[in-house]
Formats: structure tokens, C-alpha cells, sequence
């Protein structure tokens, strides 16, 4: 009698990761369905709902006008009415005009009903720049949402965490955004066999070193990784740490780290400035500041509006380059 075949490895891409998860969701749950503009007839404005439409039909996957705060806010209503919304902003930029929606009902409505109102909201939205999309198209804004109680904040980095982290926030009972960074969409890989959801309490350890942390999330994993490649041909061992959830912070993966490796950089698509990245550096100085054999670096974009020349965005980044250096001066 023959064996099963084995689940194998298929090569896919970040945004069909995150269409399968929608697709197994609105099959999965009668209550899913997806909303925002042009994620319909357009397929989304990035390609990742191509095809749902025809799918799963307009009731499921429903184009809404241009107004921001009305389709988050119908999404809270409907969510607080059993249903399990999807909604889409085009990116975080625009999500501006939705933040009294998020901040003011999606976040305070279980505090301020004593626990009997929960909000099941997921929001997707594109973020992060180095597509020359200019300033209102282009700017990593998620550590602005990280610094609000009563949500989760999620920063998919990989395919697998594209494709397995939906299920989860979707099963959350509060309300979960889901930044996506635009530069991520067509990268490919090997999407494993595993339909486990990602667990969003942890970060992950991409590549463990010795040396030095280098501590990143969404759209600056690849330049970490690369940088760690480099740092390897020099003799110096870089644990990278992918943060995944950004609200709440995985403190003890953050505490360990440091303690293997004594020396931190920090990589930071937004402004330096009340960045996430000042926040991590904070925690560092406060629960392991005698681990620390350096002070700790941080690599983020440029104090300017993200520039739409395609050279002055990619100097107003953060770089590989930068986060060598940054490793350099940490580990003398």
C-alpha cells in the first residue's frame, strides 16, 4: 500500500501569500468579508484581491467610496454587529482620515463599555516607501498606531507570515491593523507546507549571531539580512530579529537577544524622531543596560518628507550600507 504524499515547498510571492489567506478566510467564515477602494472590480490597488470578486461576489468583496473614515467606520459598526470585516486602506498615509474612526471608537469601545462591546476589526493597509510614490504615498507610519492601547499592530515580513497571519488577527476579538510594505508585495520564495497560524505574541529570530542584534520588522527585513550576510564575510556574527508585532513588543525575545550578543542596532523605516525605534532602544536601556557592551545604534529614514526622485528616496532610506556601518561602530 502506498504512502501519502508529503505536503512539499511552493515558490509563491508576498502578494499571493496574502490573497490565499483572504481567499481561505471569506471561504472558511460566512461572517468574513473584505471592503475597501478598488478592492473589487480593480483587484485592489496593489493586486492583492485580483480575483476575489469573481469569486465570492459583490457582497463579499465590496468597492467603497473615497471616504476613509465612512468605510472604517461602517467596518467598526459591523464588526461590533457580529461580522468579521476586512477592511483595506490604499495606504497608511490615508489612513489619516480614518485615525479618530481607529483611535477615538475601534480602540476605546471595550474599555468604555466595561468589556461588553469588542470590536473584530482587521485593517489592512499598505505602508513603507522606495517605490517612488513621493510623500503621500510613501511613509512608514505604523509606529504611530503602535503607541495606542486597545489594538494589535501587525508587520508581516516574510511569505509565511504574509500567508498564515490573517487566520490569527482575524480570531482576535479586538481590532488588528495589518501593515503590508509596498516594496514586499513581488518578493518570491518558497511558501512552506505548514498551515499553522503564525503565532503574533513572538518575534522571530531570522538569523541567530553572536556579534551583534540587528532589530528590524516589515520592509527593512531584507536590508537587515543582507547586512547580516555582509558582516558574516568580516568575521562578525549578526542575530537578526524580526519583531512581527509591534504592538505589544515582544519584550523577552528583545531581553534575550541582547544578552547573547551585547551590542544592538536598531533598523527603523520612520523617522528617527518618536520612532518605534526610539521606543526598543528605550526598553534596551531600561531592562539591559549593564548587557550592553556599546551604546545602541538606530538606522531610519531622513528627517524629511520622503522625496519621489528616485536617488534622493533611496538617500532619505535606510540602506544596507547603513546598517553595516551603524554594526561597525557598535562593534568597534
Amino acid at each position: 500500500m502506498g504512502t501519502a504524499e508529503q505536503p512539499q515547498e511552493r515558490k509563491t510571492t508576498y502578494r499571493e501569500a496574502m490573497r490565499e489567506a483572504l481567499r481561505e478566510a471569506l471561504r472558511s467564515d460566512e461572517r468574513v468579508f473584505l471592503m475597501g477602494e478598488d478592492v473589487g472590480r480593480y483587484g485592489g490597488c496593489f493586486g492583492v484581491s485580483l480575483g476575489l470578486l469573481e469569486e465570492f461576489g459583490p457582497e463579499r468583496v465590496r468597492d467603497t467610496p473615497l471616504s476613509e473614515s465612512a468605510f472604517v467606520g461602517a467596518g467598526i459598526g459591523a464588526a461590533l454587529a457580529g461580522m468579521r470585516p476586512i477592511v483595506e486602506i490604499m495606504t497608511v498615509n490615508f489612513s489619516l482620515l480614518a485615525l479618530d474612526q481607529i483611535l477615538n471608537n475601534a480602540a476605546t469601545l471595550r474599555h468604555m463599555s466595561g468589556g461588553q462591546l469588542g470590536v473584530p476589526l482587521v485593517i489592512r493597509m499598505t505602508t513603507g516607501a522606495g517605490r517612488q510614490l513621493a510623500a503621500q504615498h510613501s511613509h512608514s507610519l505604523e509606529g504611530w498606531y503602535a503607541h495606542i492601547p486597545g489594538i494589535r499592530v501587525l508587520a508581516p515580513a516574510t511569505i509565511e507570515d504574509a500567508r498564515h497571519m490573517l487566520a490569527p488577527a482575524l480570531a482576535d476579538p479586538d481590532p488588528v491593523l495589518i501593515f503590508e510594505h509596498g516594496s514586499l508585495y513581488n518578493a518570491a520564495g518558497e511558501l512552506g507546507p505548514s498551515t499553522a497560524p503564525v503565532d503574533l505574541d513572538h518575534a522571530a529570530i531570522r538569523t541567530p549571531g553572536t556579534d551583534i542584534s540587528l532589530i528590524t520588522y516589515g520592509g527593512s527585513l531584507p536590508k537587515a539580512l543582507a547586512a547580516a550576510d555582509e558582516l558574516s564575510t568580516e568575521g562578525i556574527s549578526a542575530e537578526v530579529i524580526d519583531l512581527r508585532t509591534l504592538r505589544p513588543l515582544d519584550d523577552a525575545a528583545i531581553t534575550a537577544s541582547v544578552a547573547r550578543t551585547h551590542r544592538v542596532v536598531i533598523i527603523d523605516e520612520a523617522w528617527r524622531t518618536g520612532s518605534l525605534a526610539g521606543e526598543v532602544s528605550a526598553r534596551i536601556a531600561e531592562r539591559s543596560f549593564y548587557e550592553l557592551d556599546a551604546p545602541v545604534e538606530r538606522v531610519c529614514s531622513a528627517e524629511v518628507p520622503i522625496p519621489y526622485a528616485r536617488r534622493l528616496e533611496e538617500a532619505a532610506l535606510p540602506q544596507t550600507a547603513d546598517i553595516v556601518a551603524a554594526a561597525h561602530r557598535a562593534v568597534g
